[in-house]
């Protein structure tokens, strides 16, 4: 592994969808949450991921999973990045606000 980039920990808490320990998923959307800075990561599956689904795991057991991660450290919170296979570049923008909802009239009219 190189050398660590985070400006977190690499014991630190995250969030993993089990299949990615569990089955060799690989790691398909990452979020860097703008609330607590938690991070969450989740493998390719469609859909929500049910909460027994998902581990407790430290920072840097992701890391060694997967080493491609390390170019998103510098990832912003509030931001997710995510990619379309496990060769694919990772892809950044800015996570919407929680409840944001694209029907929403922003002129409130």
């Amino acid at each position: 592994m190189g050398e660590w980039k985070f400006s977190d920990p690499p014991n630190v808490a995250v969030f993993v969808d089990r299949g990615i320990f569990r089955r060799d998923d690989w790691i398909a959307y990452v979020s860097h949450d703008d609330e607590d800075g938690s991070w969450l990561f989740h493998n390719s599956e469609p859909g929500p991921v049910d909460e027994g689904d998902i581990m407790l795991v430290g920072l840097q057991e992701v890391v060694q999973r997967d080493e491609s991660i390390l170019e998103l450290a510098d990832l912003p919170e509030g931001w997710h990045a995510w990619r379309s296979s496990k060769s694919s570049p990772w892809q950044r923008a800015k996570s919407r606000p929680v409840g944001f909802n694209d029907n929403d009239d922003p002129a409130g009219t």
